[in-house]
């Protein structure tokens, strides 16, 4: 399980004295806890590894967003952190797809529904989520999904 390897991987961090990754496995650790203690509160199972890989997609891209707005604001210190604790994160997930690997999936599932026109854009990345969550960047595919259905 991907919690598993979280907490050995901050076990060995604890060890070894690596502050930045200690730190943030720790952060990790707090959201996925976060997140079964709400789904616990409306009477679901705690997070499964796809879902634990949705949020730390979500982490890294938090992390991006405050990176960018520290450079912005001349703080390269903060953004340099916030890049160290995204490749610590980059770790637990899987290889991202490629360009050309992501419009072929796309291309895949939109034949596969049948999807016609924008109406059926919901339908077409409901199922990219749910078959590729954690490797496919879903900011980039609703793009080309887009203009895949507006062809």
């Amino acid at each position: 399980m991907l919690r598993d390897e979280i907490n050995s991987s901050l076990k060995e961090a604890m060890k070894a004295g690596d502050k930045l990754r200690l730190a943030t496995l720790r952060l990790v650790n707090a959201a996925i806890k976060d997140r079964d203690i709400e789904a616990r509160g409306h009477g679901r199972d705690p997070l499964a590894d796809d879902e634990v890989m949705g949020l730390l997609t979500k982490m890294i891209k938090q992390r991006e967003e405050s990176a960018k707005v520290y450079e912005e604001a001349g703080r390269v210190d903060l953004s340099t952190q916030e890049r160290e604790e995204i490749e610590v994160i980059k770790v637990f997930l899987p290889q991202q797809m490629s360009e050309a690997e992501s419009q072929a999936a796309i291309s895949a599932v939109i034949a596969e529904i049948d999807a016609h026109g924008l109406k059926d854009m919901g339908r077409t990345m409901a199922a990219l989520k749910e078959r590729y969550t954690g490797v496919m960047d879903f900011g980039k595919a609703s793009g080309t999904v887009k203009a895949l259905l507006t062809a």
